[in-house]
């Protein structure tokens, strides 16, 4: 547990006192903001190391990833018209590494650590998580570059984990809407709003190393369009609370343009 800043998150220390004011604080984020951040939870040597490992992959190796798409990934919706709002086009792009690609570095050893998961799981308060049964999908590195963004959508996971590796020259800022829709309200007019710039999402800074946990099943969210020399590289940890996830043959072209 290197790769973690344990003098100030102590992953390795569940029975103690500031363990628990960690998990009480992260609850009492995700209950009034919807997440939690942690900034510096990676030490600089893990960060380091990373951005070496991914920095020459992402030039070479990585999955350019564009799609025109609407804010819930589906071709059609129950109940709305093929030209109603909520519907609107929108367009991701970024260039992707899998899992496969990150072997062995510190977002691969932080994804497996047991502390690291009871910690989630504390927090989140499941009694188990667990890792993806899929080669690619389980940690995934994403880079936006100069004109790209990551767009309007909704999180099919519970939580979405995120640890920021490189800060943009510009742009390139989390925007979300908290509880743009429930479970029995799709709130389609509300969801509109957003997409035509009637409702003002809030806004989120955030600095290379911070760990973020998200709740993002119902609140629309978006990465700002990056401008600049330097990109945005963000890393997504996925942990499920039912065991053997993986993502389709087709999911899988569509993210990383592979299936192995």
């Amino acid at each position: 547990m290197t790769d973690i800043d344990l003098d100030r998150y102590p992953l390795h220390r569940p029975d103690s006192a500031d363990w628990q004011r960690m998990v009480a604080d992260a609850q009492a984020g995700l209950a009034r903001d919807g997440l939690f951040n942690l900034p510096g939870f990676l030490t600089h040597a893990a960060l380091s190391e990373t951005l070496a490992h991914v920095h020459p992959r992402l030039k070479t190796e990585s999955f350019h990833h564009s799609r025109w798409h609407n804010i819930y990934f589906k071709d059609e919706v129950d109940g709305l018209a093929p030209d109603h709002p909520a519907l609107r086009k929108v367009e991701t792009a970024n260039h992707t590494l899998c899992h496969d690609q990150l072997a062995g570095t510190p977002l691969d050893r932080v994804y497996h650590d047991a502390g690291f998961i009871a910690f989630l799981k504390a927090v989140m308060e499941q009694p188990r998580l667990y890792i993806m049964d899929d080669p690619l999908a389980g940690v995934n590195v994403l880079e936006y570059r100069d004109g790209e963004a990551l767009n309007w959508h909704f999180d099919r996971s519970i939580f979405t984990t995120t640890l920021l590796l490189q800060e943009p020259t510009a742009g390139g800022t989390f925007e979300y809407a908290r509880t743009l829709r429930g479970a029995d309200d799709p709130n389609h007019a509300g969801i509109s709003d957003l997409l035509e710039g009637r409702l003002q999402p809030a806004r989120l800074e955030q600095a290379a190393g911070t760990l973020n946990v998200f709740l993002g099943v119902n609140t629309a969210h978006r990465v700002s369009r990056i401008t600049g020399p330097q990109s945005r590289i963000v890393a997504v940890l996925s942990h499920y609370d039912r065991p053997g996830m993986a993502f389709s043959d087709t999911e899988r072209l569509g993210f990383f343009g592979r299936t192995g």
